[in-house]
C-alpha cells in the first residue's frame, strides 16, 4: 500500500528531464530578446552559445524577438553617417559608416533592422542592407523619377513562418503630368519588381524625405507645409490629414495608433490619431481626428539648465522618445519617466532615423 505513494528512483530520473537547466533556459528562451551588439559579445561565453547565435535559424528568432529602438542613424548630406546609440554597452553595429556598400550613399529610411541608402552616383539606385551582418541587394531601376531627394518609407515586418525578409520600399514623389500633384511607387521584394500606383493625391502638400512611418499597412508623411500625407497600401489610396501641431513634430506608432510628438521648450505633448472620419460626424460630435495621449515636462538641468537650440523629437513610440536638442541626443523613458544624455553628437542640420539591432538577413 505504501509502496505506491513514494516518488521512486523512476519519478525522479524522469522531472530531471522534463527540466531544463539554467543555463539551457538562457539560451533558448533569452538570447533571441537581446539586440545584435551583445549577442556578438556572449558567442564568447561557450562554444554552445556560439554555435546557437551563428544559426540563421537563430537569426530569424532574434529578428521577431528583439524590436527595441536601438539608436539612430545621423548623416549631413554627402558625409558618412554616425550612429548615436541608446546604450553603448548593448546596442550598436561593427562599421557606423556603412562602408560595405560599394558606394556613397544617403541614409533614406529604417524598418525593423533593416536600412534603405540611395547612392549618390548618376543611377541613384536604392539599396537595402543590414548594418550588423553587412548584407545588402541593390534594387533596380524605378520606372518614375523620384527627384533628387525622394520621400521613401521602407516597409519591413518580420514573420513567423517567413525565413526571407519580404520588405516594400514606398515613394511619393512630384507628378509629372498634374502640377502641386504626388503620386506614388511601391517596390516589393517578393515581385523583385516597381510599380506606380494609380492614385494621385491633389492635395498640394509635398511629403517630407525622411519623416514617413508605417502605421498598419498606411504610410504617413509629414507635409512640408503642416499636415500629414497618408497612403494605404491595402486600398491604394491617401488622402491628407489636418494637424495642428508644429513642424517639429516627429511621427510614430503608439500602441498601435499614429502618433506626433510636439516639443514646445522642455514640454513634449503626444497625440495619437484617434478617428481620421471626424470631419464626416455629425455636428455638436464629441469625436475627435486627434487625442491627447501623453503631456511630458523634462526636467531643465538634464540640458545643463539652459536648453539654448529648440527642443525636436525624432522618433516615438510606446517606450521611447528620441529627442535632438542641437547636436545631442537624450531619450525620454516612458516606463521610467526619466531622461537620459545619448553619447554621440551630430551637426545641426544633420538627418535621422531609427534603428533596430537585428540580425535579420536578406
Amino acid at each position: 500500500m505504501d509502496r505506491g505513494k513514494r516518488p521512486g528512483k523512476f519519478l525522479g530520473e524522469r522531472h530531471n528531464k522534463i527540466y531544463m537547466d539554467l543555463k539551457d533556459i538562457i539560451r533558448e528562451h533569452a538570447l533571441p530578446f537581446l539586440p545584435a551588439k551583445s549577442l556578438f559579445r556572449f558567442q564568447g561565453v561557450c562554444r554552445d552559445w556560439k554555435y546557437q547565435i551563428s544559426t540563421p535559424f537563430f537569426a530569424h528568432k532574434q529578428s521577431l524577438g528583439f524590436r527595441a529602438i536601438s539608436g539612430l542613424f545621423c548623416q549631413t548630406l554627402g558625409d558618412p553617417p554616425l550612429f548615436v546609440s541608446t546604450d553603448l554597452k548593448s546596442c550598436g553595429v561593427p562599421d557606423p559608416s556603412l562602408k560595405f556598400l560599394p558606394v556613397p550613399f544617403d541614409i533614406k529610411s529604417s524598418s525593423n533592422g533593416l536600412l534603405c541608402c540611395q547612392g549618390c552616383t548618376e543611377d541613384k539606385a536604392f539599396y537595402i542592407c543590414n548594418p550588423v551582418t553587412q548584407q545588402w541587394t541593390k534594387l533596380p531601376k524605378p520606372n518614375a523619377d523620384h527627384g533628387p531627394d525622394p520621400a521613401v518609407v521602407l516597409v519591413f515586418e518580420p514573420s513567423l513562418l517567413n525565413f526571407v525578409a519580404d520588405y516594400k520600399l514606398i515613394c511619393a514623389f512630384p507628378s509629372a503630368d498634374f502640377d502641386d500633384a504626388t503620386e506614388f511607387e511601391i517596390y516589393s521584394s517578393k515581385e523583385g519588381s516597381w510599380k506606380i500606383s494609380g492614385e494621385i493625391c491633389f492635395a498640394c502638400r509635398m511629403p517630407m524625405p525622411r519623416s514617413g512611418v508605417h502605421v498598419n499597412g498606411v504610410v504617413y508623411w509629414r507635409a512640408k507645409h503642416g499636415g500629414i500625407l497618408a497612403f494605404d497600401l491595402t486600398k491604394d489610396r491617401s488622402r491628407f490629414l489636418q494637424s495642428y501641431f508644429g513642424g517639429s513634430g516627429g511621427l510614430g506608432m503608439m500602441d498601435g495608433k499614429l502618433c506626433t510628438a510636439h516639443a514646445s521648450g522642455c514640454s513634449i505633448k503626444v497625440h495619437v490619431l484617434a478617428n481620421v472620419h471626424s470631419n464626416t460626424m455629425q455636428m455638436n460630435s464629441n469625436s475627435r481626428m486627434w487625442e491627447e495621449k501623453e503631456r511630458i515636462l523634462l526636467d531643465n538641468q538634464v540640458f545643463g539648465g539652459d536648453a539654448l537650440d529648440p527642443l525636436a523629437v525624432v522618433f516615438a513610440n510606446s517606450d521611447v522618445l528620441l529627442i535632438q536638442n542641437g547636436k545631442k541626443f537624450y531619450a525620454y523613458d516612458f516606463k521610467s519617466k526619466e531622461t537620459k544624455l545619448l553619447h554621440g553628437v551630430s551637426e545641426h542640420d544633420a538627418k535621422c532615423v531609427a534603428y533596430v539591432n537585428s540580425f535579420v538577413c536578406i
